[in-house]
């Protein structure tokens, strides 16, 4: 019986050979009903993801196993005090949770819902963001009550399909429409000496980017962070790659940057592309989204598609990508409650 059901937290870095091999077991599972045809990353990569300590944010993890299998995976997140952005940022926490899908409509989702209460209560969180891009997910997060704020789509782009004589056109155009502008690419992290800029403006561009109705905070990114985020990256061995441009006066104008793993090499994820406010109109979106695409081809001439994920309504991105021949390939919703919304429903549930 589901009462009989206790979620337990996972210690990641102390948790036993059993524990993994139900964790692997899971999310397998999951990958293959969910996305069958991509690659999934390999068990120590896993590993290393979830082991590797966070500076700046607080996770739990938690399961509900029976008979030495996973049947639910659960795991929150929210900024840890003192980080970057704490302050216009911690009253919020973001979730997920999974459930096996021949152990669901048994009620375990919804077993979740008073741990979620009492770990927004134990950090002081007043929103709760939770996201899905399953038939089921939508289910569930309309039936708790939670609110659509946010269309997250994933397009793709085949790297077979793109009209590349065009890639070189749009280069060569964006070149001649700002020639006192500079094109500068780094094939591995930027130096620790571009950190400072590079943190700015990258808060800059990331606040100026459409998130709809969604309650986000403020982003606000710092050199330690960049330290972390590329340490990070060279322990699950992705190789990062930027393409930005510069103004006369020195100032960084646009930003596109991208992330390869020699475990999934038919993969390249685009991650954020942005342009600074005042340096729009010029076609510099396009000229660094093209001259990320010739370096993309030139490095790693194995990889078979772009990644990329943009929000429903960002029109200007989603007409770049068009052009370029990135289709959409899944849609996304991120839901928002606030806690007293939960903790209404979980007293009307009497969980």
């Amino acid at each position: 019986m589901v009462k009989d059901l206790v979620p337990a937290l996972v210690d990641v870095n102390s948790a036993s050979a059993d524990f993994w091999r139900r964790y692997h077991a899971f999310r397998t599972a999951r990958h293959v009903e969910t996305r069958p045809d991509d690659p999934i990353l390999p068990d120590e990569v896993e590993e290393r993801i979830l082991r590797r300590g966070r500076n700046f944010e607080i996770f739990y993890r938690y399961e509900i196993a029976r008979d030495d299998q996973m049947l639910s995976w659960f795991g929150c997140s929210t900024i840890k005090p003192g980080a970057p952005g704490y302050d216009q940022n911690r009253h919020l926490m973001s979730a997920s949770c999974a459930v096996r899908r021949e152990h669901r409509r048994q009620g375990i989702g919804r077993s979740w819902l008073p741990l979620v209460l009492e770990l927004m209560d134990r950090r002081g969180c007043r929103v709760l963001t939770l996201d899905t891009d399953e038939d089921s997910g939508h289910a569930f997060l309309r039936w708790l009550g939670a609110e659509a704020r946010f269309n997250d789509v994933e397009n793709r782009l085949q790297l077979a399909d793109v009209d590349w004589a065009m890639v070189d056109r749009w280069v060569a155009e964006g070149a001649a429409r700002s020639p006192q502008t500079t094109l500068e690419f780094y094939a591995d992290p930027l130096p620790e000496a571009m950190w400072d800029e590079y943190s700015t403006q990258l808060s800059m561009l990331l606040n100026s980017v459409p998130f709809e109705e969604l309650d986000r905070g403020e982003s606000v990114v710092t050199p330690p962070q960049v330290r972390e985020w590329y340490e990070r990256m060279a322990a699950v061995q992705e190789q990062s790659h930027s393409v930005m441009t510069r103004e006369p006066d020195g100032s960084m104008s646009g930003l596109t940057e991208v992330a390869w793993s020699a475990h999934a090499p038919q993969v390249v994820d685009q991650r954020f592309t942005g342009v600074r406010p005042d340096a729009r109109g010029r076609g510099i979106g396009k000229w660094i989204k093209a001259a990320m695409l010739q370096h993309v081809r030139e490095l790693h001439p194995e990889a078979r598609w772009v990644s990329t994920y943009n929000a429903g309504s960002n029109e200007p991105m989603l007409a770049i990508n068009h052009q370029l021949g990135f289709r959409q390939h899944r849609v996304g919703k991120a839901y928002q409650m606030t806690r007293d919304q939960l903790a209404a429903r979980v007293a009307a549930l009497q969980l």
